[in-house]
C-alpha cells in the first residue's frame, strides 16, 4: 500500500489529503480576518464584563465582609447588653432580697412590740380588775364581819369611821396571817 501512494505521489495527480495552495492562502486571510475582528471587537466586550464582575464580586465580597463585621460588632454590642442585663437583674434580686429581709425584720419587731404592748396592757386590766375584785371582796368582806361581829358583840357598831377601822385591822390581820402561812408553805 505503500508503494501505491508513491506512485500516484509521482505520477502529479492531487492528493486528496493535502489541500490547495489556494485554499491553504484563503484559509489563512479568513483565519486572519476573525481573528483581528476578535480582537478588535469580541475580545475588548469579555474583558470590559470580565472586569465589571470581577468589580461586582469584589464589591460583593467586600460588602459580605463589612456585613459580616457589623453583624460580629452588633452580636458583641448584644452580648454585652446581655451580660449588663443580666447582672443589673442579679443586683435588683439582691436589692429585693434585702429589702424584704429588712420589711421582714420591721415586721417581725413591729409584732413583737405589738405583743408585748398587748401582753402589758392585758396585764394592766388584769391588775385593775383584780385591784376591783379585791376592794369589792374587801367591802363584802367587811359589810359581812360587822354583820357578824355586831351578832356576836351585841352592839350595833353602826359608826362609820370605827367600823372601817375595825375592818381593815381583821383584814390585816388576816393578810399577815395568810403571808405568815404562805410563807411557811413555801
Amino acid at each position: 500500500m505503500l508503494n501505491t501512494e508513491l506512485v500516484l505521489a509521482a505520477e502529479g495527480a492531487p492528493n486528496p489529503v493535502v489541500p490547495h495552495i489556494s485554499e491553504i492562502i484563503l484559509g489563512l486571510v479568513a483565519f486572519l480576518l476573525l481573528l483581528w475582528a476578535l480582537r478588535k471587537f469580541a475580545v475588548p466586550r469579555f474583558e470590559k464584563l470580565y472586569e465589571e464582575r470581577t468589580a461586582k464580586i469584589e464589591g460583593g465580597i467586600a460588602k459580605a465582609e463589612k456585613a459580616q463585621a457589623e453583624a460580629e460588632q452588633a452580636l458583641e454590642q448584644y452580648k454585652a447588653q446581655l451580660a449588663e442585663a443580666r447582672t443589673e437583674a442579679a443586683k435588683i434580686r439582691d436589692d429585693a432580697r434585702l429589702e424584704a429581709e429588712q420589711i421582714k425584720e420591721e415586721l417581725r419587731a413591729d409584732a413583737q412590740e405589738e405583743a408585748r404592748r398587748i401582753v402589758a396592757q392585758g396585764e394592766a386590766q388584769l391588775q385593775a380588775q383584780r385591784a376591783q375584785i379585791v376592794a369589792e371582796l374587801r367591802a363584802e368582806l367587811g359589810r359581812n364581819s360587822v354583820e357578824l361581829a355586831s351578832r356576836i358583840v351585841g352592839e350595833a357598831l353602826e359608826d362609820e369611821a370605827r367600823r372601817r377601822g375595825t375592818v381593815d385591822r381583821f383584814l390585816a390581820e388576816l393578810d399577815a396571817g395568810g403571808n405568815g402561812a404562805a410563807g411557811s408553805r413555801n
